[in-house]
C-alpha cells in the first residue's frame, strides 16, 4: 500500500513494477518539533504518517509512507501556502544550492523501518518572469520548495544534482527497492 496521493510517487512505483493500492486519509499531522535537526524532519513526518495507518494493517500488508522537504541553508521549505509563497520560495532558491530530503517509512504488521535520502540540487538564477510563468502554469502548490524537477522549471532551471533524481521527485527508488527486498 502506498499512503500518498502524490501522482509522482505513484508513477515511480508503477515504473518500478511494484503493484500497490493507494490509500489516503485526511487530517494527518505533518508537524515536527522545532528542535528537530532539519536532516531528520522528512523521516519524522514519514513515520508520523505511518502511525495513522498501522492499526489497519493486515497480515501480508506492506505500507509505504514518504515525505519530502527542501532545505535552503537551515530553513525548511515545505509546500507553499499560495502563489505568493511559491514565488518567494523560488526566488530564494534561484541561483543557489539546496538539499532535497525524502524520508520513507515501510511498515508491516510486525514492524517498520525508515530512512531518509538527501540530494543536493543547484538551481540556476531564474528571471522573475520565468518564476511567474511557472507558478501560474504549473500551480506548484503540492510540491516541497514550490517546484517539480520533472516539470518545466526543472528542465530550464536545474544546473546540477548530486544524488538521486527520483529522490527529488519524491521517492528514492533505489533505496526503497533495496529496503523492500529485505522484507519477508
Amino acid at each position: 500500500m502506498l499512503a500518498s496521493g502524490s501522482p509522482r510517487r505513484q508513477e515511480l512505483l508503477r515504473e518500478m513494477g511494484i503493484e500497490f493500492e493507494t490509500v489516503t486519509k485526511d487530517g494527518i499531522d505533518e508537524s515536527f518539533p522545532e528542535t528537530l535537526n532539519v536532516k531528520d524532519v522528512a523521516e519524522h513526518i514519514a513515520n508520523g504518517k505511518a502511525n495513522a495507518y498501522t492499526a489497519d494493517l493486515r497480515q501480508g500488508d506492506i505500507l509505504i509512507t514518504a515525505d519530502t522537504v527542501v532545505v535552503l541553508d537551515k530553513e525548511i521549505l515545505g509546500k507553499p501556502k499560495d502563489e505568493a509563497d511559491a514565488r518567494r520560495m523560488l526566488k530564494a532558491l534561484s541561483g543557489r544550492k539546496h538539499k532535497v530530503i525524502t524520508g520513507v517509512c515501510i511498515a508491516t504488521p510486525s514492524g517498520r523501518t525508515s530512512f531518509s535520502v538527501e540530494t543536493k540540487v543547484t538551481m540556476r538564477a531564474l528571471a522573475p518572469d520565468a518564476i511567474d510563468h511557472y507558478v501560474t502554469t504549473a500551480r506548484p502548490m503540492d510540491k516541497a520548495g514550490a517546484y517539480g524537477i520533472q516539470e518545466w522549471i526543472g528542465l530550464i532551471g536545474i544546473d546540477y544534482i548530486e544524488g538521486s533524481y527520483q529522490n527529488v521527485m519524491g521517492l528514492p527508488t533505489q533505496r526503497l527497492f533495496a529496503a523492500l527486498s529485505t522484507i519477508d
